[in-house]
């Protein structure tokens, strides 16, 4: 877990950058579109997936210093002669004997520094040293199929001109060995990869990778060591100007524009008030090092930055002595330091000088006000963001000290009954909590929490309110019920390791980085079990733990500064009239032929980025054979049984003891005029108490029996059908001896609900209209997607209803009716609970191992008894969902320097029928012609389509885009690609690899277990599964040639929807003129 101030800025995550596959067959089947930005501030995020699976709200890295790894994001020619593929592949020495790790590493010239077993993940952990270079190498050797690698180098920048995020975009486009435009992208395109990425954290960058196919692993390895360590960039301007930055001009009447994919990822993080916020606050604490400069990039300053400085900072921190690489999983360990020793040997030991420099503790607390760009057009005055940080050590924390500050974090703010969390929700002070507590990721921890949307006249009240509650836990202490929730929490999610879509590999290599990145000891971040014990005797004999923790590091500590960031409507166009003045008095400064030369390089960059690399060259790629990859589909084990008029699914898989279960409600005869209450009402199951226990001591046993509880909406198309699924899922987890106790509060929270606290329904509102409007800023792909999915379906209408723009004008009238009509409110929420729970035939989902599948079998029953069946009689008609939205194209105005263009169509009703082969093509589209055009030549930092095989909606997206008809234009020229493609055999090949590789998605067992329910929900078939895949594996050129015809129907009649500025939707219709109905939004 991070607090708000870490800001770390990552690559696109290659398994959801390029194109969306909502289909029977991928393994993670995805059914609401969202976006988890690796942003400045955000705590966890996974770049560009399109679509993402509801989540158990269940606080999977709740314990930061051992948690689940938290990222957050920005992102990424010696040439030599072209060989043939063989000639670069990477091929594993076959040795009659493995040696051990202390024979590989003499036999490969390494120093074994240190050895132990990790007994919490049941790992060999070896940490060594290269002797001619110092590199440092920790070798995890585990029975962990999904292999992880991980080149890590500290990168402190001086200013914020951006060049460590620059740099590591830039080193992934094309390197000594494969010297061809993006090998990144090739990886994308053919690789059975689960992990492909990069990121820039304030103080390091981090190039890791992740398969569990052998071949494909050391593949991605070498290409990765060559990218960092021999990089092509350094001697080509122009991937510098393509990732960083440059001067724009096709002709000499236009406007000079700056161009370039970290400078427009960067305009969209300084356009959220959030990612500001954060930014701020790293860097008020941190004036004097490196974390008081933004490693992102400010985009005021990235043009500031020179090639030359860009080289220097290469040669400087990416060599061996300063790097730290990471082997995990279950391949050879003699093979891991022969790669590694094949490419260290080109360099010799010298001194490092990358340490991060400890920032001294202030003698005073500091107050600083701040301004963020606030919109000229909201309907309401924007409002503050004040928040309250802390410096807390001069050092990392000594371990013991480390786990009681990580309970203390959680036992503050870790649920919505936590203290400190309660305090603020329910003091009306603000809208909603920003911060986030306890960031330990950097060289010194911090702490940090307040509210956004804080009236002027409550800002001295925020601080105080904080200090208070402080002081009172200091006194008082905790409810022994609250230590006693926490410790089983923090405990479950530590020993459960669920590191979900994140391989946990990667987990471990960041958290072991926390301490050896500083030269501190690279084995203690992963090891807990001692500390936790001495930890909880400590607790059992009485001791005040948290108090003096509290006094000391907080309430006494001068170290505190407190940001008062306060809204500018003014800010926004007098930063957009600078950056034009600066760049038109720089075109006034040149002469005609410096003009020209501008004009001649804008030209020259273009035609590089927009030609495609010869299939000749791309024969260096190492990559694998079709003949690799299985042909048969992956089957999850589901037993179906007919129970007591509920549907029961049993998946045998191993969990450890863990059982994961869910129970899925029919939510089809909800009245459409509900719907968009149903969101909130799952939220209250959890969040307001029941009849017998308010919400603190509800939230306390929900913590004390389970490993979490989660309640939301889903709601899909079914394809072939004009129905749609539409579920209210009630999702839990525990060990299998507490199912018992977990099913009792399944029953518990949905009859028993208290639907009777105006306040704290109140508080949930206003809450959910601050995150959705700011969810507009930083994800409005996703709010263009819904859009137009609304006009396509009624699944995409619901879906719009209760997540998109419908549903944010919907909470903003519910805030007043609250007030006004609380009575009527309440009255729909109860009459949503009646119809849920009147519904018949209850699915119940169970994923575990066989015996604890048996073992819970009365406790199913019991929860079906506790259901039982209601005495009301519905009206047996559904309600009538829909129709589906007006489909005009719209322009969505926002505050924004940056746009989100979409356009989509649905394919199925142009007569267009399904083959596997679509999902081949749109990702290739996604990595071939939407990244070149869209994110490569157009600046944008991401583009790709989306293909919905369920509903036939066949949508193109961008992502922080700074153009809007351009964008258009590509997207429709991306039939003639198709057409005009030249694709040879192994290209093919390629692709549908790549295409296997993401519907066979690695899966821990509970996300197999809920895959496969989703499966059973919609009908979808094991044996439709395999067809689909042999239509894959059988792809064709022509189908691409075929696929050309069915994407006219987006061309010429899809629907667009832009989310941007009102200047970009203003000169988008002077130009097009009808094009977009403008709609204000922020």
């Amino acid at each position: 877990m991070s607090a708000l101030p870490l800001a770390c800025y990552g690559a696109l995550v290659a398994k959801a950058c390029h194109s969306g596959t909502k289909s029977e067959l991928t393994n993670k089947i995805t059914l609401s579109r969202s976006f988890q930005s690796y942003s400045s501030g955000s705590s966890s995020s996974s770049a560009l997936s399109n679509r993402s699976q509801p989540v158990s709200s269940s606080p999977s890295s709740v314990f930061p210093g051992f948690a689940a790894g938290t990222l957050r994001p920005s992102i990424r020619n010696k040439g030599v002669q072209l060989g043939s593929r063989k000639e670069f592949s990477v091929q594993a020495v076959s040795a009659p004997v493995e040696l051990s790790t202390a024979q590989a590493a003499k036999k490969y010239g390494f120093e074994v520094v240190k050895t132990e077993f990790i007994s919490e993940y049941n790992s060999d952990a070896t940490l060594l040293r290269h002797l001619k270079t110092g590199a440092e190498v920790m070798s995890l050797v585990t029975d962990d199929e999904n292999k992880t690698f991980g080149a890590v180098f500290r990168t402190p920048p001086q200013n914020s001109t951006g060049i460590p995020h620059i740099l590591e975009h830039s080193v992934l486009c094309g390197s000594r060995k494969y010297p061809i435009k993006e090998p990144f992208v090739e990886l994308m395109k053919g690789s059975l990869n689960t992990f492909l990425n990069a990121f820039t954290y304030p103080d390091r960058t981090c190039y890791p990778v992740a398969s569990c196919n052998l071949q494909d692993y050391y593949n991605l390895v070498d290409v990765y060591l060559d990218a960092v360590l021999h990089p092509a960039c350094i001697n080509d301007r122009q991937v510098f100007e393509q990732e960083g930055w440059h001067y724009e001009l096709e002709d000499k009447a236009e406007d000079l524009t700056f161009k370039g994919v970290v400078f427009n990822e960067m305009k969209g993080v300084y356009s959220s008030p959030d990612n500001v916020l954060g930014r701020e606050c790293q860097q008020v604490l941190f004036p004097d090092n490196t974390y008081g400069v933004d490693s992102g990039g400010d985009p005021t300053v990235i043009p500031k930055l020179s090639f030359e400085e860009f080289q220097a900072f290469h040669a400087q921190f990416y060599h061996p002595s300063n790097g730290r690489f990471w082997f995990y999983g279950d391949d050879p360990v003699d093979e891991r330091l022969r790669i590694l020793e094949s490419f260290l040997a080109d360099f010799q030991k010298r001194e490092d000088d990358s340490a991060v420099k400890r920032q001294s503790f202030f003698t005073e607390p500091k107050y600083i006000s701040q301004k963020y760009a606030a919109s000229e057009t909201a309907e309401e005055e924007a409002k503050t963001f004040l928040c309250v940080n802390w410096l807390l050590a001069e050092d990392r924390f000594p371990l013991e000290t480390a786990l009681a500050f990580d309970f203390l974090n959680f036992l503050m703010l870790g649920t919505k009954a936590a203290p400190l969390q309660k305090a603020l929700e329910a003091s009306g002070l603000g809208e909603d909590i920003v911060g986030g507590g306890l960031s330990d990721e950097l060289r010194q921890p911090t702490f940090s929490i307040g509210l956004k949307g804080v009236k002027p006249e409550d800002v001295a009240k925020v601080e105080k309110l904080v200090m208070e509650t402080l002081e009172q836990l200091a006194k008082d202490g905790f409810e022994e019920e609250a230590v006693e929730a926490a410790v089983n929490t923090i405990e479950f999610s530590l020993r459960e390791n669920n590191t979900g879509r994140f391989p946990r590999g990667l987990s471990l290599m960041l958290r072991s980085m926390s301490s050896w990145l500083y030269d501190g000891d690279a084995f203690e971040p992963m090891k807990y079990t001692a500390a936790l014990a001495s930890f909880k005797a400590r607790l059992a004999a009485g001791e005040d733990v948290f108090g003096p923790l509290i006094r000391k590091l907080l309430i006494d500590n001068p170290h505190r500064v407190t940001l008062e960031l306060q809204p500018d409507v003014s800010l926004g166009a007098a930063a957009d009239a600078a950056e034009k003045e600066q760049l038109a008095n720089f075109k006034k400064s040149l002469t005609d032929a410096e003009v020209s030369e501008l004009i001649a390089n804008t030209v020259s960059l273009k035609k590089k980025q927009e030609t495609p690399d010869s299939l000749e060259a791309l024969k260096c790629m190492p990559s694998l054979s079709l003949s690799d990859i299985p042909t048969e589909t992956i089957k999850v084990p589901c037993d179906v049984e007919e129970k007591d008029g509920a549907t029961v699914l049993r998946h045998d898989l191993f969990t450890n003891n863990v059982l994961y279960a869910e129970a899925a409600f029919d939510m089809k005869s909800i009245p459409s005029s509900l719907l968009p209450l149903v969101p909130l009402f799952c939220r209250c199951l959890t969040n307001m108490g029941t009849e017998d226990m308010d919400f603190v001591k509800l939230t306390q046993t929900i913590g004390r029996k389970t490993g979490g509880i989660s309640v939301y909406p889903m709601v899909s198309d079914i394809r072939g059908s004009q129905d749609c699924m539409a579920k209210i899922i009630v999702k839990g987890k525990t060990m299998a001896d507490k199912a018992e106790d977990l099913f009792e509060l399944f029953a518990t929270i949905l009859k028993s609900v208290n639907l009777d606290d105006q306040a704290k329904f109140k508080q949930m509102v206003v809450e959910t209209r601050a995150r959705m409007e700011a969810g507009v800023v930083g994800g409005g792909h996703s709010i263009a997607a819904a859009r137009i999915d609304g006009a396509n379906s009624i699944a995409g209408h619901v879906n719009e209803l209760m997540g998109g723009i419908s549903y944010l004008e919907y909470i903003r009238t519910l805030v007043t009716r609250v007030d006004q009509d609380w009575d009527g409110v309440k009255a729909d929420l109860k009459a949503i609970q009646l119809i849920v729970l009147c519904q018949p035939g209850v699915l119940i989902n169970l994923t575990a191992e066989e015996s604890a599948l048996q073992s819970v079998e009365g406790a199913v029953s019991g929860l079906l008894d506790a259901l039982g069946t209601s005495s009301l009689q519905l009206n047996s008609e559904l309600p009538v969902w829909g129709p589906p939205m007006n489909g005009v194209s719209e322009g969505l105005v926002i505050p924004t320097l940056v746009n989100y263009v979409g356009k989509g169509a649905n394919l199925y009703d142009a007569g267009y029928e399904l083959d596997g082969s679509a999902y081949v093509i749109s990702k290739l589209l996604g990595t071939s012609w939407l990244w070149d055009r869209v994110r490569v030549s157009g600046g944008a930092y991401g583009g790709f389509c989306d293909f919905d095989s369920h509903s036939g909606m066949f949508t193109y997206l961008s992502y922080r885009d700074p153009n809007l008809l351009t964008t258009l234009d590509n997207y429709d020229g991306a039939g003639d690609f198709l057409r005009n493609l030249d694709m040879d055999k192994e290209s093919l090949d390629k692709a549908i690899i790549g295409c296997v590789g993401d519907i066979d998605a690695y899966q821990l067992p509970d996300s197999k277990g809920y895959t496969s329910m989703v499966r059973h929900l919609l009908g979808i078939t094991d044996e439709e599964r395999q067809a689909r895949r042999d239509q894959i594996l059988s792809t064709s050129i022509q189908d691409f040639k075929d696929f050309a015809e069915v994407l006219e129907t987006v061309k010429t009649s899809g629907r667009v929807v832009a989310v941007a500025s009102a200047e970009a939707v203003k000169t988008a219709n002077e130009k097009r003129p009808g094009l977009l109905t403008v709609k204000n939004i922020l």
